[in-house]
């Protein structure tokens, strides 16, 4: 499917509930999803800022939307790879349940940050990923339980620089 054309002021600001509880739920168990918006890509195979070029959604919010199968590192191992060519994405701080209204919680959001070169020598960049993992589903079926830890839909986002204030100024 190609980038489409949407009508204006359309906008696509899921919440964290709708990205795990619909949007990946219904991509894992097979069932439709109503507008095909986010694509399937293989993100440790692109940099950052080759991702908005992938998107269908044209957009001006600097956010995109993908899913993504999640790499192992090791054939054996639980760990994910997350190397690209000139980088890595590496996780920071703890994993946060996503709550539903219905049910207590339906995925996991992990944080990342891109680095350029190698770990442990990597310089931080702005771009940023949220990866949402769904841990329970309403309707799994024993194929789709397997798929569950094999995908993950991500919202990258390239963050604004913001100026710290000198002392001076932060007293006037």
């Amino acid at each position: 499917m190609a980038p489409m054309s949407l009508p204006p002021g359309f906008r696509f600001h899921p919440t964290d509930e709708e990205l795990v509880a619909y949007y990946l739920d219904r991509k894992i168990t097979g069932r439709t999803i109503e507008l095909e918006i986010i694509p399937e890509v293989d993100l440790y195979k692109y940099e950052p800022w080759d991702l908005p070029d992938k998107s269908y959604l044209p957009s001006k919010d600097m956010e995109w939307y993908f899913f993504s199968s999640r790499d192992k590192k090791y054939p054996n191992g639980s760990r994910t790879n997350r190397a690209t060519r000139a980088g890595y994405w590496k996780a920071t701080g703890k994993d946060r349940p996503v709550q539903s209204q219905k049910q207590s919680s339906v995925g996991m959001k992990k944080t990342l940050v891109y680095y350029r070169g190698r770990a442990p020598h990597g310089l931080r960049t702005n771009w940023v990923m949220h990866e949402y993992r769904l841990i329970h589903s309403s309707c799994l079926t024993p194929s789709s339980s397997t798929l569950k830890d094999s995908y993950a839909l991500c919202r990258v986002f390239k963050k604004s620089i913001q100026v710290s204030k000198t002392k001076e100024e932060k007293n006037q």
